[in-house]
């Protein structure tokens, strides 16, 4: 028997029995279909979700901060001793001409007052406090390690709005699930700027304070790491309120330091530029921290999840396959006859172990391939949702490819998977001596 016939013989086997060929092709085609969908969405995770996340963006961010300067280079440039050395415009523009660098962005931050205007939400008044505002460029959400939980964040040409942070529900007694009620309230923060009092006009001369108030609307709850405040707001906003306090007659007393810029955030071109970048950022005198040790833990706990869930896969086609061995057992009882007959005319063992490999491969490829391509749907209808959350985060969104790899895996998995199903009854089938066959039908 040829290959030719032993496949027209399958053919026809299965075109008499359409329905139990349907529901084992579905069988196979729902583990094909899994294990494609998880191991995409985890190879995506892997190699796309984490690496775009931090190309330029806060995985792979370097956070710089003033250090005290070495002793030898004590009177160059704006070091001194005893004294860290400011970050300035300069130093901005040597962290940002660093290979390896992509952005670098200035952090701001101003002391300020803040006044509820009204009621707080829970009803209770909210007596005045002292806190920190932080000042980022907000038209590069994407670069910054903010993390929007309610609303958004102020537009980066806005100068009356503002996002607060989970300690400021606290100071309202709210929890974080709460944070949507602050959205849309008003606070009104004030920059105090020192002035001594004028003895000719009946001052006594001592120091006295006067602030430059500013009220805001709260449109967004973060979670944030650019600096140590319970308020973001725009570049402009924060400095208008520094530099109001900056110009007082005793800086020293309302905590404002030398350097213009608390911090810088630097982004990294990716994972591998970190240590170099954070290497040269310190050869220039400022001191540096980075999530490294998070973004290794990170990718091996990624690692972790693309085992378990191919793992997951790997027994949805193991369930698949013992379906098609159900289901060729079955033929083989159904089909005694035929196989006596087949016998009878000078079909030998081979030849009918052909016919049953052949109808059981068929199955399987076909299960794997309708599989795959489900399988790649369903990711790509995971993939919309996670783009849609990360774009209400601010992040960068994710572009799912076609994964050929896992796709010609599925469908040779599928096959394989099939054919060992299918060989026990196909064996079964090969060894029914012609007699037996004819005479047990």
């Amino acid at each position: 028997m040829r290959w030719a016939d032993a496949i027209t013989l399958a053919r026809r086997s299965v075109q008499r029995r359409p329905g139990r060929a349907v529901l084992t092709v579905l069988a196979v085609s729902l583990g094909a279909a899994l294990l494609t969908a998880l191991l995409t969405i985890a190879t995506t995770a892997e190699t796309k979700v984490l690496n775009q996340l931090a190309k330029g963006g806060p995985l792979s961010g370097i956070r710089v901060a003033a250090a005290e300067p070495d002793p030898l280079q004590a009177g160059q440039d704006n070091a001194q001793p005893g004294r860290p050395r400011d970050l300035d415009d300069n130093a901005l523009a040597a962290i940002h001409a660093l290979p390896g660098v992509r952005d670098a962005l200035p952090v701001v931050t101003s002391p300020i007052f803040v006044v509820q205007p009204s009621t707080t939400p829970t009803g209770a008044s909210l007596d005045p406090f002292a806190d920190t505002m932080i000042g980022v460029d907000l038209d590069r959400p994407s670069l910054l390690p903010v993390s929007v939980l309610f609303g958004r964040l102020p537009a980066p040409d806005a100068t009356a709005e503002i996002a607060v942070t989970e300690s400021y529900l606290q100071r309202l007694g709210l929890k974080r699930a709460d944070g949507a009620t602050v959205l849309g309230t008003e606070i009104e923060f004030g920059a105090g700027r020192t002035f001594a009092g004028d003895v000719r006009t009946g001052g006594d001369g001592d120091l006295q304070i006067r602030a430059l108030w500013t009220r805001a609307t709260i449109v967004g709850v973060v979670a944030q790491e650019a600096g140590t405040g319970d308020f973001i707001s725009t570049r402009t906003v924060a400095q208008r309120a520094r530099d109001w306090t900056a110009a007082s007659a005793d800086p020293e007393s309302l905590d404002i330091p030398t350097s213009p810029y608390s911090g810088v955030f630097v982004v990294a071109d990716g994972f591998d530029q970190v240590a170099p970048v954070r290497n040269g950022i310190t050869a220039i005198g400022y001191s540096t921290s980075a999530p490294e040790n998070l973004i290794a833990s990170v990718r091996r706990y990624l690692h972790v999840v693309e085992i378990v869930l191919a793992g997951i896969g790997a027994v949805a086609l193991g369930v698949a396959a013992i379906g098609i061995a159900n289901a060729m057992l079955a033929a083989v009882r159904e089909r005694r006859r035929e196989i006596g007959v087949l016998k009878a005319i000078g079909a030998r063992d081979r030849d009918i172990l052909r016919i049953f490999v052949v109808e059981a491969g068929t199955i399987g490829f076909v299960g794997g391939v309708i599989g795959s391509l489900l399988g790649f749907a369903l990711a790509k209808i995971v993939g919309v949702v996670v783009n849609r959350y990360l774009s209400s985060q601010g992040l960068v969104t994710v572009s799912l490819g076609f994964p050929v790899a896992i796709q010609l895996l599925a469908i040779i998995g599928s096959t394989v998977l099939a054919l060992l199903g299918g060989l026990l009854p196909a064996r079964r089938a090969a060894r029914l001596p012609a007699r037996e066959a004819v005479a047990g039908a």
